[in-house]
């Protein structure tokens, strides 16, 4: 049977199932919810008696921990939709690829405007982290970097047999963007062959444009160019996760 490209009818049916089968998974919504709030909360204690330094790499990792969060979760689920055998079910049905990327897309871009949220606000409001921009505007960065997570989650889950495969490919997805994304040292500074990987690596721009609101009162052109190329990313990779995704795992 032949199916329309996207129907928003059967993605937001999809997402809804998605959002119910969540709801019953304390485990995963505490992962995705509280786990990273707890991570700031610990950042912030551990620099108790300099707080400038969680001023200087709060805003950053505001970015990056929904990124990994996000990416782990939606890899696993995805996988597990698979490996029982529900994706074969539900592609049987009238429901294309597309609708299927559609619609986890938008059930954990929803749990990340929730995560995004929490975080911001604890960071700024609980933690007082000290930034020169608007933090409406940390709050669009990190929920851009959720769902940048969520789409290089669906992408990997296309490659990996089982759950345990999709969490071995954070270590070659998640751990070099990690290193070369500037939280440890400016990459401009870095060599060359590095400083020219990492303009390439999605995460680099969240922990650009999340060092512009924090630097910046106003909105910049390079923050207009980071948050540019993370939609163009999430995009793309949601894009081609949805050209890959298989009915079965091999």
């Amino acid at each position: 049977m032949t199916t329309a490209p996207l129907s928003p009818a059967r993605t937001a049916a999809t997402a809804a199932r998605v959002l119910r089968q969540l709801r019953n998974d304390p485990r995963t919504i505490a992962l995705l919810l509280l786990v990273p709030c707890l991570l700031l909360l610990l950042l912030r204690y551990v620099f108790d008696g300099s707080p400038e330094t969680f001023d200087g790499i709060g805003a950053s990792l505001l970015g990056i921990f929904p990124l990994i969060t996000m990416f782990l979760v939606t890899s696993i689920a995805t996988l597990r939709e698979r490996t029982s055998g529900t994706l074969e079910r539900l592609l049987a049905l009238p429901l294309g690829k597309a609708d299927f990327i559609a619609g986890y897309a938008l059930a954990f871009g929803t749990l990340a405007a929730v995560q995004s949220l929490l975080t911001t606000g604890l960071a700024v409001l609980g933690l007082g982290l000290d930034v020169t921009g608007s933090p409406w505007l940390l709050l669009l960065v990190a929920l851009l970097d959720a769902v940048l997570g969520t789409a290089l989650g669906l992408f990997v889950s296309a490659f990996a047999a089982s759950e345990f495969q999709a969490v071995q490919f954070m270590p070659a997805v998640i751990f070099p963007q990690l290193l070369l994304c500037g939280l440890f040292t400016p990459r401009d500074q870095m060599h060359p062959v590095l400083e020219a990987v990492s303009d390439v690596l999605p995460m680099s721009y969240a922990v650009d444009g999340m060092n512009e609101v924090q630097q910046h009162a106003g909105i910049t052109g390079d923050f207009v160019r980071d948050v540019l190329v993370m939609v163009g990313c999430a995009l793309l990779v949601l894009a081609v996760g949805a050209a890959t995704l298989r009915r079965r795992t091999a």
